[in-house]
């Protein structure tokens, strides 16, 4: 993938959870959107983003939504390394290099959701 925020990684992310993920969340799921704030960015790259989820599917767009359920705090490289698969959630969480505030249930399909895309 492409430099970790930039355009080219938003459309790529988007192109691979268009054709790699299921066209619709599984059934039952809550419409939600996660925003990621991202300290210490890179100029010229977008310091947020947000995972949309719902029936229809997912999607990710550059800066923060107003209707989120979630809020997830971290550093730059910490985001970039949990989604090239470097650091796991779970270490990153115990050891404190991730903050949630707001519906932390809203993580399980977000994270399984990034899990199909940027596992493959």
């Amino acid at each position: 993938m492409s430099v970790f925020l930039s355009d080219q990684w938003f459309e790529e992310l988007n192109s691979r959870l268009a054709t790699s993920a299921p066209a619709e969340g599984p059934v039952g799921t809550v419409d939600c959107e996660v925003v990621f704030a991202v300290s210490d960015v890179p100029a010229g790259l977008p310091s947020a983003l947000t995972l949309s989820i719902s029936n229809e599917g997912v999607r990710v767009s550059a800066g923060v939504s107003a209707h989120a359920t979630t809020i997830v705090r971290l550093s730059y490289d910490d985001a970039a390394a949990l989604t090239s698969g470097r650091l796991d959630s779970a270490t990153a969480l115990r050891e404190g290099r991730i903050k949630v505030r707001g519906d932390v249930n809203a993580l399980v399909p977000a994270a399984g959701w990034l899990h199909t895309v940027l596992g493959d």
